[in-house]
């Protein structure tokens, strides 16, 4: 039998990375392929992106709707094995009212994605690239090197030959200092950096800015408010380190408070027309609570929707169970819309509507790294074209944007790309 060949959807896929299905209110996205649009001599390594590749299930059937929820692991428990029924409290009967309401939604879009066999067929090769990466040796820790006070801190520079610095022209080499300082590559090709004089950290980035603040400085944000109010952002992507024992556990990442996040300054952030304000969350109860009742009227942002993110594995099958209580393969980012000062309700019903619990899959790549999403929300971005786009708490770059945070160049370090 001849081989299948892609037809222009799916063609289209293996250029921009997102395919989108026509009978559900969902998409796919390769973040590889997507990453790697913005790059010209380096490219993403699939083995490295995919440091924790997640190993294909026998059975890749969604959970149907019949099937009776399961809110826990299979491990025995008592002498006959027998599970203890779940007596939930009011906090995660709320959340359990929220899964059952996006439940069908989450299925639909799943099986959506087992339909189309031609990209299961290219996700069984997503982390083929002949590479041999080892990613645990020698990580290079920013939150404890901005934590140094003494003299060597003021001798951690970037050594680059094609970065910009204060306005200046490009020199034969340039040290540019890491810490509290706005970077930024206006070239129209990504540069490489040497940190410490060591072959630890290589630099790729392409038209964007970043800033690294040190010891989780939230006041150091304030360096990024534009001087002038058409100068600000139009999209604001939001990654907080939540409190988060798992984190804590593994020693990923450092956390912080809640109210920390409530200082700040998004409006101060926004441009003139508006922005559209996208917040990572984790499904706990108390976290979506809190950004409802206080987070959000705090920024003066007002929820516009919600997108999901199902997390697959590479044959297609969800990395748990749909139903399992505290481990759902879900995560999700709440949307919303925000402007610098009130506005009417007339302006805000001229704003794009956002079509709610929509669905984006993709096989997951290291721990916390987060899909690049930026284009699925474009098309819902108020003001100017093209969109002044930042990250907060950014753990990597990407092309057009600004990254702030304690280690936007987390994922920028050689070993996670390919010469």
């Amino acid at each position: 039998m001849a081989d299948l060949q892609p037809d222009d959807k799916l063609s289209g896929f293996l250029k921009s990375g997102i395919h989108r299905f026509d009978n559900a209110n969902a998409v796919f996205i390769d973040p590889i392929r997507i990453l790697n649009r913005s790059y010209t001599r380096f490219r993403i390594s699939p083995s490295a992106y995919y440091s924790r590749f997640f190993h294909s299930s026998f059975n890749t059937s969604p959970v149907h709707q019949n099937d009776s929820p399961k809110t826990s692991n299979k491990r025995k428990r008592g002498k006959k094995g027998k599970k203890k029924p779940q007596n939930l409290n009011s906090r995660e009967q709320i959340a359990d009212r929220r899964h059952q309401e996006v439940r069908l939604g989450l299925l639909k879009a799943h099986e959506a994605l087992l339909g189309e066999c031609q990209l299961l067929e290219i996700l069984g090769n997503l982390r083929s690239d002949g590479g041999n990466c080892d990613i645990e040796s020698s990580e290079l820790d920013f939150v404890e090197l901005g934590s140094v006070w003494q003299a060597p801190f003021y001798e951690i520079f970037l050594q680059t030959q094609q970065v910009e610095h204060a306005g200046t022209a490009p020199c034969d080499e340039v040290g540019v200092p890491v810490f509290d300082n706005l970077v930024a590559n206006l070239g129209s090709s990504e540069t490489e950096a040497e940190l410490l004089g060591h072959n630890l950290l290589h630099l790729t980035f392409r038209s964007l800015r970043f800033l690294v603040m040190r010891k989780s400085d939230l006041k150091k944000i304030h360096n990024l408010i534009p001087a002038e109010p058409d100068c600000g952002f139009n999209l604001i992507v939001i990654d907080p380190p939540w409190e988060n024992s798992s984190a804590h556990q593994k020693l990923k990442y450092q956390t912080l408070p809640n109210r920390y996040f409530l200082s700040l300054p998004i409006k101060q952030l926004t441009h003139i027309d508006g922005a559209l304000v996208a917040l990572w969350v984790t499904n706990r109860e108390k976290l979506r609570s809190f950004v409802e009742t206080e987070l959000f009227p705090k920024w003066g942002v007002k929820h516009a929707a919600t997108f999901y993110w199902m997390k697959v594995k590479a044959d297609g099958s969800l990395i748990s169970e749909l139903d399992l209580f505290h481990h759902r393969p879900y995560e999700c980012l709440l949307l919303g819309f925000t402007h610098r000062k009130e506005i009417e309700s007339e302006q805000l019903l001229k704003l794009k509507h956002i079509p709610d619990n929509r669905v984006f899959i993709s096989v997951p790549g290291d721990y916390s790294r987060k899909p690049p999403i930026g284009e699925l929300l474009l098309d819902y971005v108020p003001g100017i074209k093209p969109a002044r786009c930042i990250e907060l708490f950014s753990r990597e770059m990407m092309a057009g944007w600004a990254s702030w945070g304690n280690e936007p160049l987390h994922f920028q370090d050689s070993r996670y790309f390919l010469a």
